[in-house]
């Protein structure tokens, strides 16, 4: 039979009243549409929890569809018609009657602590209580370096105003960064969002925690060794090129990468070698032009 109640719940045909008021409580302390705004597969666990709970914490009905009478959804009722899944879930919001004040509290103080919207029926604000403010998004572009060095930044809102962030060393693009407190006005505030986009660098890649990069050689200095200047985060620093080396060779400048975050150890600047031509002064001529095969 679809839509089973107890399948739903996770219960026992033979539940108890108690075990039955006590499974839905756990889903809609998880799955509770406020909890989880954008989230439907969430909205729609605690839409059938809700229907589950209506339907099997009523004797009546119970004993209906334990006999077949009427399915999961109260459907086939011989009076009174039935409540949709829209209607029960909003009672069940409520409480509907079946819950004691300790329980309905603790499904609320669920809703405070994590952002239910103001105003909404599960939402402290519905109860005469405080209203905690909305959580506002943002998008923030910053560039190759201050991403992965990290540092303070300056976020433009559309109303004119300003918010200071600081992004951690290593952040990467798509992460989101909290700010407690940034958001929307309420008691307490809600918090600001704020997803991190990072741009594009002239020389520098990134590879997890190393840092790419293609180095011109010169091909005289690529056959004879050479010591070249390579740029880093943190500046230019001298790098021997071995001789004899290859266009594609790639030299490896240790905790030149990304710095290290927390436990993990900062990576490495990896350098591919690009051979070039360029202007062959007088002496190298020489030596290629007096060179013959042995």
């Amino acid at each position: 039979m679809a839509d089973d109640p107890y399948k739903v719940l996770g219960v026992a045909r033979d539940a108890t009243e108690k075990q039955i008021r006590a499974a839905f409580l756990k889903v809609a302390k998880t799955s509770h549409p406020d909890l989880n705004p954008d989230d439907k597969k969430a909205e729609e666990r605690f839409k059938a929890a809700a229907n589950a709970h209506d339907l099997l914490s009523d004797t009546d009905k119970r004993a209906r569809f334990d006999r077949g009478e009427i399915d999961g959804t109260g459907q086939e009722q011989a009076r009174g018609g039935y409540r949709t899944h829209a209607d029960t879930a909003a009672g069940a919001r409520y409480g509907g009657g079946m819950f004691s004040d300790d329980e309905l509290n603790d499904i609320l103080s669920g809703l405070f602590r994590n952002g239910a919207r103001p105003g909404s029926p599960g939402a402290p604000g519905g109860r005469g209580g405080p209203v905690r403010g909305r959580d506002h998004r943002y998008n923030l572009m910053v560039g190759f370096t201050d991403a992965a060095q990290g540092g303070p930044q300056r976020l433009n809102l559309p109303d004119g105003g300003t918010i200071d962030v600081t992004i951690p060393p290593g952040t990467e693009a798509g992460q989101t960064l909290r700010l407690r407190g940034k958001g929307g006005a309420g008691t307490p505030p809600g918090d600001a969002l704020i997803e991190i986009q990072v741009g594009t660098h002239p020389q520098f890649r990134r590879e997890g925690s190393d840092i790419l990069l293609d180095l011109s050689v010169h091909f005289r200095d690529a056959i004879l060794g050479a010591r070249v200047t390579v740029p880093t985060l943190t500046g230019a620093v001298t790098m021997a090129v071995p001789p004899g080396s290859d266009s594609g060779a790639r030299l490896r400048l240790r905790g030149k990468g990304i710095p290290a975050i927390g436990t993990s150890p900062a990576g490495d600047l990896i350098a591919t070698i690009r051979i070039t031509i360029g202007t062959i002064d007088d002496p190298l001529r020489d030596f290629l032009t007096g060179w013959t095969p042995p």
